[in-house]
């Protein structure tokens, strides 16, 4: 079991803070799978969503245990720049978010 860690912007953050979203969509770029602990860091982009510039933790986590991992190259609506070329180099995986406990 590892624990990953990885940014998410405020929206999506408050989305499975309250349980609306149960599953995350990723650029395929690490290792994932079931068991393990995704430790969701929220961040807020001062300078607009898709650069590093002006991107500042909030210091708020959720962990949440991975359940089911799908991996895929046939979602082609992340077009944004910042993400492009990974998304195009490893694809992208859609992760069930349970409960760790």
């Amino acid at each position: 079991m590892r624990e990953i860690h990885k940014k998410i912007s405020p929206e999506y953050f408050e989305a499975v803070l309250s349980g609306e979203k149960t599953f995350e969509y990723r650029v395929n770029d690490f290792e994932c799978e079931l068991g393990d602990v995704l430790v969701l860091e929220e961040y807020v982009y001062t300078k607009g969503q898709g650069t590093t510039e002006g991107r500042k933790p909030t210091g708020r986590s959720i962990r949440k245990r991975v359940g089911y991992v799908a991996h895929t190259t046939d979602f082609d609506w992340l077009d944004r720049p910042d993400v492009k070329a990974d998304f195009e180099k490893y694809g992208a995986q859609i992760i069930s978010l349970m409960d760790e406990g």
